[in-house]
């Protein structure tokens, strides 16, 4: 018998009992790949790359059907777990983000980020209580990991940032969320804080607003470093380079240290 869904959610979940852990963001089927033959033992996908990919901006840009044909890209790509970036849930009703998990799960993605915040910002907390609730009814605990997002520390909350934050983890959590994700926050006495006051696993983005390292991140409590965008940003940063290089000079140094044709045939073929 292969490994199943469940398994893959096991495994994801129990990432988070460790000492603390990267988890990459790809933004397509091959880098999902290669992100997978480094060794990484889980995967996430970022929103941010796969609107980069498609040729459009980041933050709704991308429509749940288009986003998911993605993620289902991702998933059939790799053996690892993945967990998909549902940003907001793509509905404005909580049963809308039920059944976005829905299809999620359908597709064999084991977890997924849920933002507490639209185009109009940050969820009143009862409603971002109720969406993250409706999650977790469409998805059991055990079948999947729910990791919560609230942008608090991107606007939108008036007086004590900290303690809007720490109320909208323990609702968030009390509503089924696994762990609490709070990207936006780099200080280090801030992070510590939250690692100690978060009701579960926390959650921080590198190389967004700061490149502190992930072993420095993990020393501060938190348990899971994902990188967003980062890494399609690095890509698409050398594939411009590259152009640059070729329209202003025809070398081709860029592809020192590039893998070659017959490695990457082997890798994906494999």
């Amino acid at each position: 018998m292969g490994v199943t869904s469940t398994d893959k959610a096991a495994a994801l979940l129990d990432l988070h009992a460790g000492p603390g852990f990267v988890l990459p963001n790809a933004w397509d089927a091959g880098s999902a790949r290669i992100l997978e033959q480094v060794g990484f033992p889980a995967v996430a996908t970022t929103s941010a790359g796969i609107a980069w990919a498609c040729g459009v901006p980041d933050g709704g840009s991308i429509d749940r059907d288009t986003m998911l044909e993605q993620v289902a890209r991702i998933v059939a790509a790799v053996r690892v777990p993945v967990t998909a970036d549902l940003e907001a849930g793509y509905g404005e009703t909580a049963d809308e983000v039920g059944r976005t998990v829905a299809r999620a799960v359908e597709l064999g993605v084991v977890g997924g980020n849920l933002e507490d915040a639209g185009p109009d910002g940050l969820f009143g907390i009862d409603e971002a209580a109720d969406r993250i609730a409706a999650a977790r009814a469409a998805a059991p605990r055990g079948t999947f990991v729910l990791n919560a997002r609230t942008d608090t520390y991107f606007g939108g909350v008036a007086g004590d940032r900290f303690a809007a934050t720490v109320e909208r983890a323990h609702r968030y959590v009390d509503a089924g969320a696994d762990c609490v994700f709070v990207p936006g926050v780099t200080e280090e006495d801030t992070i510590r804080r939250l690692a100690a006051a978060v009701p579960g696993p926390l959650n921080v983005v590198a190389g967004l607003a700061s490149t502190t390292d992930a072993p420095t991140l993990f020393s501060w409590g938190v348990t899971r470093v994902s990188l967003g965008g980062s890494l399609a940003r690095a890509a698409l940063s050398l594939l411009e380079r590259a152009g640059r290089e070729l329209l202003d000079a025809g070398t081709l140094s860029f592809l020192d240290g590039a893998i070659g044709y017959a490695d990457l045939q082997r890798r994906f073929g494999s």
